[in-house]
């Protein structure tokens, strides 16, 4: 196996510097600059992505677990109902879906990471776009994506899940399906905030509806494809279609 790491550290060395407090004006500037191109460089590679469901997930996951196989089959079942999948483009549950997606003939779209480890690009994807800060790869996966779909993770999923979340709670977007795929792994945690955050009533008791658990992949892409066609304006073929180009996502 290849290791060398995916990243380089001087790069690294730069992000930590920039996240360790004030530094020069003309610093802060020029890294403004960086992060404000970076962003339209992702807008104009991702613009005609078409309606996508973003896929998160663990990367760690090799090929022989069944999350991996089960992603695999979340890919291929997300392009015959006519989405482009996205991922984080890694390996893992990533590389799984643009897998299953390349598989079935449709798009396969990731946002990849620069990271010192672990986040080396998987070879499905149709398109990739990098990105150095987490922020800016995180406005492109929420985006462009009509619904999410989490599977078992860890910090870095556990991260978009509440983001996504978060946005839905304050109306940022609007309640777009979010589903937890693998109840084992998602149960008990929806069944924690539930008890704890709710007794502590630091959320509402509908802030926890619009995640949904299951062990099928065919339940979710159905969950999704009912909403997207009702809610959305999108409309059926081989490809998801917008009804229209501006309009209240």
């Amino acid at each position: 196996m290849d290791e060398t790491p995916w990243g380089t550290g001087s790069r690294t060395e730069d992000e930590r510097r920039f996240l360790s407090g004030p530094q020069p004006r003309g610093l802060e500037l020029r890294r403004a600059w960086a992060v404000f191109r970076e962003l339209l460089r992702g807008f104009r590679a991702l613009h005609f992505a078409g309606p996508c469901v973003t896929v998160f997930g663990s990367a760690r996951f090799p090929e022989t677990h069944p999350s991996y196989a089960m992603a695999r089959e979340l890919g291929s079942l997300l392009a015959r109902a006519g989405f482009t999948v996205m991922t984080g483009g890694g390996p893992g549950i990533m590389e799984a879906a643009n897998r299953g997606a390349r598989e079935a003939g449709g798009r396969s779209l990731g946002c990849n990471i620069e990271l010192p480890l672990e986040q080396r690009p998987n070879p499905y994807l149709d398109r990739m776009v990098e990105f150095r800060h987490f922020f800016v790869r995180k406005v492109m996966l929420v985006k462009y994506s009509y619904a999410f779909i989490a599977m078992p993770g860890g910090y870095g999923t556990l991260d978009e899940l509440f983001e996504v979340s978060v946005l839905i709670q304050t109306g940022k977007i609007k309640d777009f399906p979010v589903v937890l795929l693998g109840a084992n792994f998602w149960r008990p945690l929806v069944d924690q905030l539930g008890r704890t955050l709710l007794g502590y009533r630091t959320i509402d008791e509908g802030d926890l509806d619009h995640l949904r658990v299951t062990d099928s992949a065919a339940e979710a892409v159905d969950h999704i494809r009912s909403r997207a066609l009702a809610q959305f304006g999108l409309t059926e073929g081989p490809r998801m279609k917008r009804r229209w180009f501006f309009g209240e996502r």
